[in-house]
C-alpha cells in the first residue's frame, strides 16, 4: 500500500513539473500590458526566468508564445521591478517553462 501511494505521489509531482501555467492561467496565447488590476505580475529578467517567451504576431498557441493585443486577452500582465508572480526572459527560440 505505501509503495502505491509513493508512486502516485511521484507520478503527480512529474506531471505538475512541466506545467505552463500560473495559478491555473495557461501561459501562451494573447496577452494585454496593464498598468492595474493584472492577472500576473512579471519581472523581465537576463537570468534565471520562470518562463522563457516569444512575442508573436499570430498563433500563439504554445507555451511561451504570446501575442500582444489590446482587447479580449487570454490574460493580463503587469510589468513590475520588483516582487514578481514570475520572471520571464525574452527570447527568439526555445521558449517554455525555464528548468
Amino acid at each position: 500500500m505505501k509503495k502505491i501511494l509513493i508512486t502516485l505521489l511521484c507520478l503527480s509531482s512529474l506531471a505538475n513539473a512541466g506545467s505552463c501555467e500560473f495559478n491555473g492561467i495557461e501561459l501562451k496565447g494573447k496577452v494585454q500590458f496593464v498598468d492595474s488590476f493584472p492577472d500576473i505580475k512579471i519581472q523581465y529578467v537576463e537570468s534565471f526566468p520562470d518562463i522563457k517567451v516569444k512575442m508573436v504576431d499570430s498563433f500563439p498557441d504554445r507555451c511561451g508564445l504570446w501575442q500582444k493585443v489590446d482587447s479580449f486577452p487570454d490574460f493580463k500582465v503587469q510589468v513590475v521591478t520588483s516582487f514578481p508572480d514570475i520572471k520571464v526572459k525574452l527570447v527568439d527560440s526555445f521558449t517554455g517553462m525555464a528548468n
